[in-house]
Parts: structure tokens; sequence; C-alpha cells
């Protein structure tokens, strides 16, 4: 394989191109001596003549001609290269991964990338829509950029994490359970009730069960489901009292199709979290809409 020096078809592609050594050396912005010497030196390594000189300027020699054509893609496609390597850091085009749940989607996301979207429309966003504990493995294996997540988050990386949204953990109910309306409960009374939560291996789950378990109270509840939406509609239909987010319930709560259990303690307020990798250096679009939401450039 020939060492040659790259800048030499650099060179040569600029004297093919415009057809005289003069004018290449105006287009590069070089001396003329240096031109014809690169030239000389590339034909020197390939031990064969790339250009007659003419009157005018200089014109191929067939294998000078046929080189000509390889050169000319490759260093126009490298310069097409660049010319998106710089529309990305001027955010002309790109792309952002983001891993989140329906929980911080809904009550977070939703609303920064309209905002975002307004002022970059041409940047595609691809959402991966998991649990917390997915969206933090999807972010270990380099899959998202970074992720908006809820608390609880697991210590076992070094996570660059900003709070940018607090959330409140409360049990409602129908109209079935209309009797426990006003009354204050303590959490091991739920024991005996049924119970609608999400599925385990959530942070909403995790959380829930890890503050009850801290007051002796273990539930069992009747329905484990996916989504927190269907929780509401479960507690609607008068299936059980469901465990959810209080944002989730607020529309229904409004107009009275369910209510709040009232217990002689709050389950502490938590956060919704963007997690990014403190060892993973994320886009230029990624970085623009970090910055947009007050998280400091990583």
């Amino acid at each position: 394989m020939l060492d040659i020096n790259l800048e030499y078809y650099r060179i040569f592609y600029y004297v093919g191109k415009m057809g005289s050594i003069t004018l290449a050396a105006e287009e590069l912005k070089v001396s003329q001596p240096a031109v014809s010497q690169a030239v000389r030196r590339l034909e020197e390594s390939l031990g064969r003549a790339l250009f007659v000189r003419i009157p005018k300027g200089v014109r191929f020699t067939p294998e000078g001609e046929m080189l000509y054509s390889f050169v000319k893609r490759g260093y126009e496609y490298i310069r097409q290269g660049e010319r998106k390597f710089q529309e990305m850091l001027d955010l002309g085009t790109g792309e952002i991964r983001i891993g989140a749940s329906d929980m911080t989607l809904q009550f977070y996301l939703l609303e920064v990338l309209e905002q975002f979207h307004e002022r970059h429309p041409n940047i595609k966003v691809a959402v991966t829509n998991a649990p917390t504990p997915e969206t933090l493995k999807h972010l270990q294996d380099g899959k998202i950029d970074f992720g908006v997540v809820s608390t609880p988050i697991r210590k076992d990386r070094e996570w660059r994490v900003k709070k940018v949204r607090q959330v409140e953990d409360v049990f409602v109910a129908g109209e079935k359970f209309r009797s426990l309306q006003g009354e204050t409960l303590s959490y091991k009374e739920l024991e005996a009730l049924p119970i609608i939560c999400l599925e385990k291996d959530t942070s909403t789950r995790n959380y829930v069960d890890g503050f009850l378990k801290g007051n002796g109270v273990v539930l069992r509840p009747e329905f484990e489901l996916a989504t927190s939406n269907m929780l509401i509609q479960f507690a609607r239909k008068g299936l059980g009292i469901a465990s959810v987010v209080k944002d989730f319930a607020e529309e229904f709560l409004g107009r009275g199709e369910l209510f709040l259990l009232e217990f002689d303690r709050h389950i502490p307020k938590r956060d919704f979290c963007v997690v990014a990798d403190a060892h993973i250096p994320v886009s230029a679009a990624a970085g623009r809409l970090l910055e947009m939401i007050g998280f400091a450039s990583v």
C-alpha cells in the first residue's frame, strides 16, 4: 500500500478541477511552486505522470484522468460530510434520542419538546417509551442521549442528574368507596382493601412499596397494570383503590368521579429528573435541548 501524504491528493484534486496549477494555487491560497512540488511528489510516489502541460494550463494523462475520477468522488464526499457535520452543529439537521416513561413524557417532556420543535423544526426526535429502570439501562447501553425519569434512581453509575419537577403519589377511589371520603386512614388499613397499582420494577411501584414497607405495610394488589392511565380507568369502574401519581387523577378529581383518600401522613413527594451519563458526550442537538431545560452540558 502506498504511503502518500493525503494533502498531495487534495492539491491534485484542485489542479484537476481548475485545469491549471496557477488557478489551483489561488484557490488553495498557497504559492504556485508549492502546488507544482506537491504534484511532482505525487507523480514520483505513483511512478507515473498525472498531467501534461499545455499553453493554457494542464490536462490529464490517461492515468491521471482515471485517478481523478476516484479522488474527485472521495474528496467531494468528505466535503459533503463536513457540510453535514456543520449543519448538525448549527442544528440545521440532527437527531435526539430520549428515554422517558408515560408519566414523565405526559407531564413534563411533551411541553419541552413542543418548545424545542418550534425553535428547531429540522431536528428529528426519537422517544423510547419505557419505565425508569429500563430507561436507565438504555442510557447505560448508549441507546439514548439522555433520559427523563422519576425518582428513586439507582446509584450504580455516575449519572448527571437535574431535578425538574416534583410529583406526589396518592391513593384514589371512585363512587363504590365513597364511604371512605373524609376519613383519615392509616396505611395499614390498605391491606384490607382491593388495591390497583403499577407492575413491579417501575420507579413508582418501588417508591410506594418502599414507603409502605417502612411503615410496616405490605400490599397484595388485586390488579397490577402496565400504565397509570389504566389504573385510573379501573378505579373509575370501582374495581379497587388506585395507587397513582396525582397528576394522572387531577381531571377526574376535579369532576368528582374520583376522590383522594386521606391518611395520617403523606407519602413524601419525589421528582422527575433529567439524567445523562457523565462519561458519554451527547450530540449537538441533544446538548442544545439539555441547555434549554437548564441541564449542564455533558
